[in-house]
């Protein structure tokens, strides 16, 4: 039975998934089936949680204020509705889950902002299958 479920996690698992972290600013593109039309919606906000589960489990919860009213969305990351996830901006944090800023509004919810570079937004790549000088030798 398990090797069945590896198996399957093997094929559903996308290339390449960002390497998110708690803090940073995310837009997320959502494919939102309504009736017999398709459309994408964006979702743009805080990441305060990520790691929810592993491989093909694996899930990130987002967070934004919208008309004064928190609302926070979890999406897997592997899901085949998740079109496509932007990393906008990264702030510092010393926490693995934001979950006080739920308590919080308006100023009291800016953190530190910090250089992309630093919060490594390099994207999961696929190994190359090229080979070098030295192995043809």
């Amino acid at each position: 039975m398990s090797e069945l479920v590896r198996q399957f996690g093997e094929k559903s698992c996308k290339a390449s998934v960002p390497d998110l972290k708690v803090g940073m600013v995310v837009r997320v593109h959502q494919r939102i089936k309504e009736g017999a039309k398709e459309r994408i919606q964006v979702f743009q906000g805080t990441v305060i949680k990520v790691g929810a589960g592993y491989g093909v489990d694996a899930m990130f919860t987002v967070r934004k204020i919208s008309e004064k009213i928190g609302v926070e969305k979890c999406f897997p990351f592997h899901s085949p509705n998740v079109v496509k996830i932007e990393v906008l901006r990264a702030q510092k944090v010393r926490r693995s889950k934001l979950n006080f800023l739920r308590d919080r509004s308006g100023k009291a919810l800016r953190l530190k902002e910090i250089p992309l570079k630093l919060a490594s937004k390099e994207f999961a790549k696929p190994v190359s299958t090229e080979k070098s000088a030295d192995e043809e030798k």
